[in-house]
């Protein structure tokens, strides 16, 4: 028989998840009362339908193109023996140090008009 005691971790995760859904169960109890109004409506009859397509085909195209270049460099570099692999290897788990919002900004600033790789183009 397993005794449960008091894990303080626990309450201060679900403490940090509830308001994390708390903006979420705000929008849909609004919208499930009829509290919006003609708002809600409109924007079902008008984008929502279009909205809803792209965003679940962005997350099907996101998720191929991640397992198929996941797998092919995690392949590459687990079968062969080539210059650099270990290099390679550690570059390749880099990203996943890095917060999403943070590697945005990075990507935004470097692929821009007037960021090095552009500049370095012209």
């Amino acid at each position: 028989m397993t005794s449960r005691h008091f894990n303080p971790l626990l309450c201060v995760a679900f403490a940090i998840a509830a308001l994390v859904a708390m903006p979420v169960v705000s929008v849909l109890s609004n919208v499930l009362s009829g509290g919006t109004g003609a708002t809600w409506s409109h924007l079902a009859a008008t984008v929502l339908p279009d909205y809803i397509a792209n965003t679940l085909l962005l997350c099907l195209a996101v998720g191929v193109g991640v397992i198929v270049v996941g797998v092919a460099t995690a392949w590459l570099t687990t079968m062969h023996d080539f210059p650099g692999r270990r290099v390679f290897a550690w570059a390749l788990v880099l990203p996943m140090g890095m917060p999403a919002s943070v590697l945005a900004y990075v990507y935004t600033d470097f692929l821009q008009f007037v960021g090095p790789l552009q500049t370095f183009l012209r």
